[in-house]
């Protein structure tokens, strides 16, 4: 049951195998001689025509999610704010220094309030693609593809204390390579290791497929895992691995 569980896990993260090659028709028996003036069967067209390419194999869920057009209005609407928030703060910074302090409130309000726009537009897309990708999730199985480091943590803390109450014996974090930027992997390792001391966590990277980190929920003390060390270290060994983004 848990390799069937592992692989399902691995085929929606990196796809399932590709399919076999349709098998040649095996020739039939000799076909008879039909009498005169009788029609013969219309030859079958072949399945693509002449220079038609095979369909590429349908993208996976969380990439469609994550090319959804509410969703990435919100990010990049969310960007925005993040763009003017540092503008208004690093303007109010130079006002606050010329001696202007009436200027530099006035910039530093504002920029609170793109801060507040920002926050509440990735907390809408976060909220949205969560909730997306893990639609069709099996039990124990958490799909972080589409979040920010912390949204991820946010939602990986949640799902930890249900699965406890539930009496699960572990969760499989979908948590990728990159989590959604460049050098994610950096960003991600602190969290980790915040994770794993505050519920005294054992965990270990799926051996078929090194996105997938497996958390045991209820370790015993003789039970192996890997640190957070070695957790971020084969996540950049792992270049080819699938990312968050």
């Amino acid at each position: 049951m848990l390799g069937q569980l592992l692989k399902a896990i691995f085929n929606l993260f990196c796809g399932s195998p590709s399919p076999s090659p349709e098998q040649t028709p095996q020739p039939g028996p000799p076909t008879q001689q039909h009498p005169s003036g009788q029609q013969h069967p219309a030859p079958v067209p072949p399945l693509y025509p002449q220079g038609q390419q095979k369909p590429s194999r349908p993208p996976k869920k969380y990439q469609t999610n994550q090319s959804n057009e509410y969703y990435v209005s919100l990010r990049a609407r969310a960007n925005e704010h993040g763009d003017q928030m540092a503008k208004c703060f690093q303007e109010g910074h130079e006002a606050y220094a010329r001696g202007d302090g009436a200027l530099a409130k006035e910039l530093s309000n504002k920029g609170k309030e793109h801060q507040r726009k920002m926050e509440q537009l990735n907390k809408e897309a976060s909220e949205f693609i969560f909730v997306e990708n893990n639609k069709d999730s099996g039990p124990g199985e958490v799909d972080l593809h589409g979040l920010y480091v912390k949204e991820a943590i946010a939602c990986a803390d949640e799902a930890i204390k249900g699965a406890r109450a539930r009496g699960d014996s572990q969760i499989n974090l979908i948590v990728g390579k990159g989590l959604h930027s460049t050098g994610g992997v950096a960003k991600i390792k602190p969290a980790i290791e915040e994770l794993m001391r505050k519920y005294q966590l054992k965990a270990e990277l799926d051996p078929n497929n090194a996105g997938v980190l497996i958390v045991f929920l209820h370790p015993s003390p003789s039970q192996r895992g890997i640190g957070a060390d070695e957790i971020t270290r084969r996540l950049e060994r792992n270049d080819e691995s699938c990312t968050i983004m």
